[in-house]
C-alpha cells in the first residue's frame, strides 16, 4: 500500500474529530453565552452572572423608556418654568415703570405747587410793599416858583427844552407874575384874541400848542406856561432863546 494511501486514510478521522470539537465548542460558547446573567445595574447596565431572562431585558428596556420619558418631562417643566419667569419679569418691569411714571408725576405736582406757592408769596409781598410803602405824590407851592417847577416836571416828561431862568424872565417881562394878567390894547385884542396869563398866549396858540394832561383853562398857570414854551420850541428852539415879544 503506498504511504500516501495511509496519510489519506489518517487523515479523515482527524477532521472529523475536529469537525465535532469544532461543533461542541460552539455549543459550549453558546452555552456559556446563555449561562451570563442579565442583571441591570442602577446605571441601566446589564452585568453578568445568572442567565438573562425575557423580564430582565424588558426591564432593561423599560427603565431605559422612563429615564427618557423624565428627561422630557424636566425639559417640558423647565421650558415652562422659563416662561413663568419670563412673564413674572415683564410684570415686575411694567410695575416698576408706573411706580417710577407715578413718583415722577408726584414729584412734578409738588414742584408745581412750590412753584406757585412761591408766586403768591412773591405777589403778596410786593402788595405788602406797596401798601407799606406808598410812592407820595410830589407836590408843588402855589405860587410863581411852584408853578415854573411843576411846569418844568411836565416839559422834561414830554421833551419840551428849557430852563427854570428862561421861563421865569419871559413870565416877569410878559406878565409881572400875574396868571389872570390880558392884553386888552395890543392888535391881538383889536382882533379879538387878546394875550392872557403869565406868559401872555392868544388863545388860537394855546390850543394848537395845548400840553396833554394839562388844564385847557388858559388862565391855569401851569397849563399856560407849558403851552408857551412847547410854542417858543417850535418857533425858536426854546423859550430860553425868547427874549422880547413873541
Amino acid at each position: 500500500m503506498p504511504e500516501n494511501m495511509l496519510n489519506r486514510a489518517h487523515s479523515r478521522p482527524l477532521t472529523t474529530r475536529r469537525r465535532i470539537a469544532a461543533v461542541a465548542g460552539v455549543a459550549a460558547f453558546g452555552t456559556a453565552a446563555v449561562a451570563l446573567s442579565a442583571t441591570v445595574g442602577h446605571d441601566g447596565t446589564v452585568t453578568t452572572g445568572s442567565p438573562a431572562t425575557t423580564a430582565q431585558v424588558s426591564s432593561v428596556m423599560a427603565a431605559k423608556d422612563v429615564k427618557g420619558t423624565d428627561i422630557r418631562r424636566l425639559t417640558a417643566d423647565s421650558v415652562k418654568l422659563d416662561a413663568l419667569a419670563a412673564r413674572k419679569k415683564a410684570a415686575d418691569a411694567t410695575a416698576a415703570a408706573k411706580t417710577a411714571k407715578a413718583a415722577e408725576q408726584k414729584r412734578a405736582a409738588v414742584r408745581k405747587a412750590a412753584r406757585q406757592h412761591s408766586a403768591v408769596q412773591a405777589a403778596t409781598r410786593s402788595t405788602e410793599r406797596l401798601d407799606i410803602q406808598p410812592v407820595a405824590a410830589k407836590t408843588y407851592t402855589n405860587n410863581l416858583d411852584g408853578w415854573i417847577r411843576q411846569a418844568l416836571s411836565i416839559m422834561r416828561a414830554k421833551g419840551i427844552p428849557g430852563s427854570y431862568s428862561g421861563l421865569h424872565r419871559n413870565i416877569m417881562r410878559e406878565s409881572s407874575g400875574n396868571p389872570l394878567a390880558i392884553n386888552n390894547w395890543d392888535v391881538n385884542a383889536v382882533n379879538g384874541i387878546p394875550s392872557k396869563g403869565l406868559l401872555q398866549v392868544i388863545p388860537p396858540t394855546f390850543s394848537a400848542y395845548h400840553v396833554a394832561g394839562t388844564s385847557w383853562n388858559i388862565y391855569d398857570p401851569v397849563a399856560n406856561i407849558t403851552a408857551a414854551a412847547n410854542y417858543a420850541a417850535h418857533r425858536y428852539g426854546s423859550i430860553d432863546n425868547v427874549n422880547s415879544a413873541y
